[in-house]
């Protein structure tokens, strides 16, 4: 039973214990406080005392579940159990369209350690607006699975075949109830199963200003060499929607920094890293929310 919840929440034994035992205070002190309000209440009717106390339980344990969670360390993961469960009773739309407010849930898409990953995730992670529902990789020991798994996000880890050549795990993408997709240092080239799925609702940060230092195979330091090699004097990032060709959707935002005559690869990277932690998350906001 154990090894099915741990596959199934997508977390490590030590937080599968951390999460049982938050379920277990926090449904004690339900319980407890339950009766406590209802005091030394004695109707004559037994049946009504226990209906109360029933109402009682089922108001009290988000909340003390969610109390509990804090000190455990588990609030993300509760914030989105409860969200699950707000939409699996119809509270929300299966796409995760509000019927009460809810944020709109993203996916984070990544291939390694996850930096522009985790400016994203600090940026939403008190919005009314926008949550981080999901990250997704395709490199097991990838640094951004650690993130996740410290975050309290769920993660899924994919294969190539079925990526491309099957569902594109929408199956997944639709139960996390996710409306957007962003690209931060995901190598693989999106699928159009997803592009068609997600219309102007996928979006990629290149380190270039494109349309040059794009296409196939033009990712991370092998950019940076080819600006370097070229003797350019500027380079940056550019945002972009996904299409059906690499680097090639619209551009959305760019933003520029010198290089310089005593830059080396990594060097040049430190200049478009410090860009894109602080650009990205905030183009993402404007695009979820519509708002500059």
């Amino acid at each position: 039973m154990f090894e099915r919840l741990q596959q199934k929440w997508q977390v490590s034994p030590l937080r599968l214990a951390l999460i049982l035992i938050t379920f277990g205070v926090g449904g004690s002190l339900t319980g407890l406080a339950a009766r406590t309000l209802l005091g030394s209440w004695n109707p004559e009717l037994r049946l009504l005392w226990i209906l109360v106390y029933l109402l009682l339980v089922v108001l009290l344990w988000p909340l003390a579940v969610v109390v509990v969670s804090v000190p455990f360390g588990q609030f993300r993961f509760f914030q989105n159990y409860l969200a699950r469960i707000v939409r699996s009773m119809g509270l929300a739309g299966p796409d995760g369209s509000a019927r009460v407010a809810q944020p709109v849930a993203i996916a984070v898409f990544a291939s390694g350690a996850g930096s522009n990953a985790q400016k994203i995730i600090d940026r939403f992670r008190d919005s009314p607006a926008i949550r981080v529902a999901l990250i997704v990789c395709n490199k097991p020991g990838a640094g951004v699975l650690q993130i996740a798994q410290r975050e309290g996000i769920p993660y899924l880890l994919i294969e190539r075949e079925r990526f491309f050549r099957g569902d594109g795990y929408m199956p997944e993408l639709q139960q996390h109830g996710i409306r957007f997709i962003v690209l931060a240092g995901f190598l693989w080239k999106v699928p159009g199963r997803l592009i068609r799925a997600y219309p102007q609702r996928i979006v990629n940060i290149h380190p270039a200003l494109l349309p040059a230092y794009g296409g196939k195979g033009m990712y991370g330091q092998h950019v940076h060499e080819a600006v370097l090699a070229a003797h350019e004097k500027e380079s940056g990032i550019t945002i972009h929607f996904v299409d059906e060709f690499y680097d090639h959707g619209q551009i959305l935002f760019q933003a520029k920094c010198p290089v310089l005559e005593t830059d080396s690869p990594a060097t040049l990277a430190e200049r478009i890293h410090a860009l894109e932690h602080a650009h990205y998350p905030a183009v993402i906001e404007q695009l979820v929310t519509g708002k500059d």
